[in-house]
């Protein structure tokens, strides 16, 4: 059994997802770039690819730089094509964070339905459900986080993860009246996306600690070390980082080697696919942390996202990233949420289906490698 082809389409969102502030000045149409690879018995692997920059260099590093490492290997050697793509990356390939991941999953898709089993039950199984906390995008107005929250609460999820929108006196704003709009019994997180200093972090997180939020998370940079050493030592609420630092398992062992994280976090896109990501939560495992997936902001990473979770013990929490019609983009139908529990699909590998028409009729570009020939429209 070998890879035989190789299909990438860059399709157009053309919906920016952040505001002014986190753009730059610089395009962010939050595209993606859908991923199939194609066995010599048939058998299909599927997966997405971020592109919220730039679709171009997100299809240009698949095509030229992944394409040629998997074109012709066995889709059951991950491991081996794992350290593979780290040894391209270091002689001069440097990819962006959230580029193998995709390559990966869509290997592990392939053997699971080769299998014929749910992606999870391959992996090994340990639930079937997590519950869910809705995760929020970035809003100048804290009323537009409570009504958020309420919303959610009444459809059955009681735990809401705000990104405050800075600066910090208004973000410590936002955290009290959203405490005071729901009350004692619902769970909350904030995340404000590496904005503080450790002075302003250590104000916040005291005040977090008061109010009772669930853990507080990426005050600064994940390469800031110290800092969260720092932080760590100080605070009584849980930190939760790691969740942009490099270099897979070995990156996210330096933030536990230094104490600087409570909480360690991985997801299949950022963290080299489910093949890293396992090897994060169960090397934190190892050292009594939690792994708390994080969003890919792709609908149907995150379901490869739920059946990682579904492995691994040391997850607690489902993040969802709302609202949903944002981020369903190109799956089809929405994630399988009843009651704020998340239940992970049955049918073998990933179990979801991508919107083929949509897929097309929103295409920049199509591409293809086989073993023999390449092919652009």
């Amino acid at each position: 059994m070998k890879v035989t082809k190789f299909e990438t389409w860059w399709v157009r969102r053309d919906q920016c997802l952040f505001d002014e502030k986190r753009q730059g000045g610089s395009a962010m149409p939050w595209d993606v770039v859908v991923l199939k690879l194609t066995c010599d018995d048939g058998t299909e692997g599927i997966a997405t690819a971020m592109a919220a920059r730039s679709g171009q260099v997100t299809e240009g590093y698949l095509q030229e730089t992944a394409a040629p490492l998997v074109l012709g290997r066995d889709p059951h050697d991950r491991e081996a094509i794992f350290y593979d793509f780290w040894n391209l990356d270091r002689h001069e390939a440097f990819y962006p964070v959230f580029l193998p991941g995709p390559v990966d999953v869509a290997l592990w898709d392939i053997c699971a339905k080769k299998a014929g089993l749910p992606l999870y039950k391959y992996i090994g199984g340990y639930r079937e459900s997590l519950p869910v906390y809705a995760s929020s995008l970035f809003y100048d107005d804290p009323k537009v986080y409570i009504d958020e929250a309420l919303h959610y609460r009444s459809m059955g999820i009681n735990c809401y993860k705000v990104h405050p929108s800075g600066p910090v006196e208004k973000d410590m704003e936002i955290h009290r009246k959203l405490r005071e709009a729901v009350g004692d019994d619902m769970g909350l997180m904030s995340d404000p996306v590496g904005e503080y200093t450790l002075d302003e972090a250590i104000r916040v997180g005291r005040q977090l600690e008061k109010l009772n939020y669930i853990w507080f998370e990426e005050p600064f940079r994940d390469f800031e070390l110290y800092k969260y050493q720092k932080l760590c030592q100080t605070l009584d609420i849980p930190i939760a980082a790691t969740e942009t630092t490099r270099g897979a398992h070995w990156g996210v062992a330096q933030s536990i080697a230094q104490n600087a994280a409570d909480i360690v976090r991985a997801d299949v896109s950022w963290k080299c696919g489910i093949t890293g990501t396992l090897k994060i939560a169960h090397m934190a495992d190892a050292f009594g942390l939690n792994c708390e997936i994080h969003t890919t902001t792709m609908n149907y990473m995150d379901l490869v996202n739920l059946h990682v979770s579904c492995a691994i013990r040391n997850c607690k929490y489902f993040e969802y990233f709302v609202p949903e019609d944002s981020f369903r983009f190109p799956m089809k139908g929405d994630l399988p949420i009843k009651d704020g529990r998340i239940y992970v699909p049955k049918e073998p590998g990933i179990g979801a289906e991508l919107d083929w028409d949509l897929i097309k009729d929103n295409c920049v570009a199509y591409k293809v490698k086989t073993l023999d020939q390449d092919f652009i429209e």
